[in-house]
């Protein structure tokens, strides 16, 4: 492939990161700067510009995983990545929005070890916020004037509807006992993989090569339920002191995420065993979320997990090996994916 970019050292994923984020963050304040004095302080709390009283601050905003997809993929078809800054811009206000509204439907009151922003704010407050990073991230699109700039709110659209019946399915799956593993990673392809597939395409849109948007999007849709399948595991296991979100916080709403649908389908002694103290109406103590762990576990559930997100990883690579990507490019999209696939956060 032909490309515009010049020879350079090879990034850590670290360094990849480090430089979506200070490459975007210039558009999203000033994207956020055009919202009303309200959804300003609860957006700039969010991304950790400032507390909740408003006074300026340097807490960790995320790791900026889906603006670095965005850039890296514009790049790996032979544009400069500042042509994919809106397009970063706007994937990253959508994920925000989720953000917001997932904290409020889970009930969790810290994120990156500050508290939410329902919890610092209210949950209507928090609703509408996300409402206002959600209609922003489209504002930011259209304002790009970008030949490519209507297809990609056609898909970011569509992403968005994805991610919606993802959460949803999630939700529901919570008060059914009988959760397949095929419907769960549907679930989590819908929920998570949708939004980073959706990432890598808009790099390839707004890098001038639609031809070669397909096979980036299946690089970042297998990159993105690989993600949710490591995010499930740190809902379980992960340390409160690195993730942020307390111990076992997953196990305590009882949610059928994919390790623990694993080990509740697997036909073991373990498993049976997880059903009846998971399906029981009363919360789990914590000796219980404990045990319930431990089970899944011995059922087969987190290593299944980890052998799947392996495997997601392999096949996120060959796709982006068919799209031919300038080879610098590609070096800093796979050390994400190996980030994303190996995080402990």
């Amino acid at each position: 492939m032909t490309t515009t970019e010049e020879s350079r050292t090879a990034r850590t994923a670290d360094e990849v990161l480090a430089w979506s984020r200070s490459t975007v963050e210039p558009a999203l304040r000033a994207a956020v700067d055009t919202l009303p004095g309200s959804m300003r302080l609860i957006a700039g709390h969010h991304f950790g510009w400032c507390d909740e009283h408003g006074a300026p601050g340097d807490a960790a905003g995320g790791k900026a995983v889906r603006p670095a997809l965005v850039l890296a993929a514009a790049e790996a078809v032979g544009a400069e990545p500042a042509t994919a800054i809106p397009a970063a811009a706007a994937v990253e206000l959508v994920h925000s929005f989720s953000l917001l509204h997932d904290d409020v439907m889970d009930g969790d009151r810290t994120r990156r070890h500050r508290p939410t922003t329902w919890a610092a704010f209210g949950v209507g407050a928090a609703i509408l916020g996300g409402d206002a990073l959600l209609t922003l991230a489209f504002d930011v699109l259209a304002a790009s004037e970008h030949p490519a700039a209507k297809e990609a709110m056609q898909r970011l659209s569509a992403a968005v509807q994805d991610l919606v019946g993802g959460q949803s399915a999630d939700i529901a799956f919570e008060t059914r006992p009988d959760v397949g593993l095929p419907e769960c990673l549907s679930m989590a392809e819908g929920k998570t993989g949708t939004l980073l597939g959706c990432a890598c395409e808009l790099g390839a849109l707004f890098g001038g090569r639609p031809d070669l948007a397909p096979h980036l999007r299946a690089f970042g849709e297998r990159l993105g339920l690989a993600f949710q399948l490591v995010d499930d595991l740190l809902g379980i296991w992960g340390d409160p002191h690195v993730t942020g979100k307390p111990v076992h916080a997953d196990l305590r709403q009882h949610k059928k995420s994919l390790p623990v649908v694993a080990a509740l389908t697997s036909g073991t002694p373990a498993g049976e065993e997880l059903a009846a103290l998971y399906h029981r109406e009363s919360p789990l103590t914590d000796a219980e979320l404990i045990r319930a762990a431990d089970l899944i576990e011995r059922a087969g559930g987190r290593a299944w997990c980890r052998q799947k997100a392996d495997a997601l990883l392999t096949e996120a690579v060959h796709h982006l090996h068919v799209a031919a990507p300038a080879e610098s490019s590609a070096a800093d999209l796979t050390a994400i994916a190996r980030l994303v696939t190996c995080r402990d956060h």
